[in-house]
């Protein structure tokens, strides 16, 4: 394999680890080698290496190796939400880390997947959450936050704050409290644009997850819209037999 990408070698050493090709408790080949068989650099094989420690399966020590841990990725984040106070401690265990602030004004596109009428304009704040609360762990997922306009000034806030939500911040500094939040959950593929920065492959599989804030006036304040890979996701919830 000549022309590989650093993605190419993870996937294939991930795949010969699930079949056994590279069994538990073995070591992988060394960098010079992987390098060699792969015709990659020694930075593009290190990056394919932390990914696959980072799923758990490998683990690296000086002067010993790689060694194959599991033939499986550990479980991914396992979300099971169902108040806003435990979507608040959500926040403040998935800090994020936030890419950009701007305002928007949503063509149909956007209207179409945000459900709002074309023409709204948002301030909108692009971020990553990342896993375990760390800024510089694994990202679990791309967030995109869509804001009322009058709510301008939090962006700084929202970036300053990474382990409060946003909602919660408005609700602090204004007033404006939530009532509910409508929640819709799409498969969809990992978009080009967002892949490097997730530490994934475009066109990977993920799951997209939109929420809708809403005030007593049963007015839309926020909307979020959060882009998970599937193996870094899980979406759990119980649900009871209505009594008679």
């Amino acid at each position: 394999m000549t022309a590989a990408k650093n993605t190419d070698l993870a996937r294939d050493l991930s795949e010969g680890i699930a079949s056994g090709r590279f069994a538990v408790g073995t070591l992988l080949p060394t960098e010079f080698e992987l390098c060699d068989q792969y015709g990659l650099s020694r930075y593009a094989v290190r990056k394919a290496l932390d990914e696959l420690q980072e799923l758990g399966l490998i683990s690296r020590r000086k002067n010993v190796g790689t060694r194959v841990e599991a033939m499986r990725p550990r479980a991914g984040f396992t979300q099971s939400i169902a108040t806003v106070e435990e979507l608040a401690r959500f926040g403040a265990e998935h800090v994020r880390t936030v890419q950009s602030i701007n305002t928007v004004v949503a063509d149909l596109t956007l209207a179409k997947d945000l459900a709002c009428p074309g023409g709204t304009r948002w301030l909108h704040i692009a971020c990553l959450r990342m896993e375990g609360g760390s800024t510089r762990a694994r990202p679990i997922c791309w967030l995109d936050l869509y804001i009322d306009p009058a709510y301008s000034d939090i962006g700084p806030i929202v970036r300053d704050a990474p382990e409060t939500l946003a909602s919660s911040i408005i609700e602090e500094r204004y007033g404006r409290r939530i009532v509910r939040i409508r929640q819709d959950i799409e498969a969809v593929l990992v978009p080009r644009e967002h892949a490097e920065a997730l530490r994934a492959e475009a066109g990977a599989p993920a799951l997209k997850i939109t929420r809708h804030y809403i005030d007593p006036a049963d007015q839309v304040f926020e909307i979020s819209v959060s882009l998970h890979p599937a193996d870094r996701f899980k979406f759990s919830m119980e649900m009871n037999r209505a009594r008679e």
